[in-house]
């Protein structure tokens, strides 16, 4: 007996708007950077030079001194955020678990998600005014200690430091939160034998609460270095990838690439390899990190 398909049309029509705009914004755009990376397109041209050029561009980044000093500047920004993210995240994670009052424990939560909410550029903006050489907060705190005025975003190493304290102040909550999760999976029960077993303090949070934290531990560091290898709004608002190039991160340059010198064909092809090692970060990630643990 045959039966005839059918077509779900109220349930497709749900899920429709989402599909349209996850291929309006997300697949067509990644398509569209894919096929101009094997290609000559450059704005500056009459015409935009849209022959096809093979792996030409990916040869041009691999020969590109500027393209590996930028990714190495991220990788520097990476080490001076993310491991401090981490641990101060723990930390506030375990004080607030620690917390019995629950309006106490409730506010403090509200609170992390601020920081979060704020857009990257007005971050900037805030970080532009709080570490001015002239009328910031940070050299009027300094003033009183009878030092000397930092040039917080006009030095190659304090601008570095700059924008990675800006970073740690936006992120460090996010991390908090993630840790609060992993800690709300941990039962009572379990931590009562982890107490009779293992003690209190450092003892009891490596060997019973840390294995319950690897999981989103591992979605932080996956989500952490998406970010910091798309970072540019914070950035470009505070240096603009200065003073010289001093924090010019790797997207920062691929903007340089795309929009002040119009070679987009570049550009896309340092964007997909970015892609491609983000992929490959996570997958290390998740090899090394990710354990499954029972609730």
């Amino acid at each position: 007996m045959r039966h005839k398909s059918r077509v779900n049309w109220p349930a497709f029509s749900l899920i429709a708007p989402a599909i349209i705009v996850l291929l309006a914004i997300g697949i067509y755009p990644l398509l569209f950077a894919v096929n101009i990376s094997f290609r000559q397109y450059q704005l500056t041209k009459q015409y935009l030079g849209t022959g096809y050029v093979g792996l030409q561009n990916y040869i041009t980044v691999f020969n590109d001194p500027l393209f590996w000093e930028s990714l190495l500047r991220t990788g520097q920004f990476f080490l001076l955020t993310v491991p401090l993210q981490i641990v101060f995240g723990i930390s506030i994670a375990l004080f607030i678990d620690g917390i019995r009052w629950r309006p106490l424990s409730f506010l403090l939560r509200v609170l992390l998600v601020l920081p979060i909410a704020v857009t990257p550029t007005v971050v900037g903006l805030i970080g532009r005014l709080l570490f001015n050489r002239d009328f910031g907060l940070m050299n009027y705190l300094l003033g009183l200690l009878q030092i000397a005025p930092v040039s917080w975003l006009g030095e190659p190493v304090p601008a570095m430091l700059t924008i990675a304290l800006v970073d740690i102040w936006q992120w460090t909550p996010f991390v908090a939160l993630v840790m609060i999760s992993g800690l709300a999976i941990v039962s009572p029960d379990v931590l009562e034998s982890g107490r009779l077993e293992a003690g209190q303090g450092w003892n009891l949070f490596w060997h019973v609460q840390m294995p319950y934290l690897l999981p989103g531990l591992t979605a932080v560091l996956i989500l952490r270095t998406a970010d910091i290898l798309k970072l540019f709004d914070m950035v470009f608002v505070l240096t603009r990838g200065g003073p010289g190039v001093s924090t010019e991160l790797v997207s920062v340059y691929v903007q340089r690439v795309g929009f002040r010198v119009f070679d987009l064909g570049v550009a896309s092809a340092q964007a997909i390899l970015l892609l491609l090692l983000c992929i490959v970060l996570s997958r290390g990630y998740i090899r090394l990190f990710y354990r499954e643990v029972e609730a």
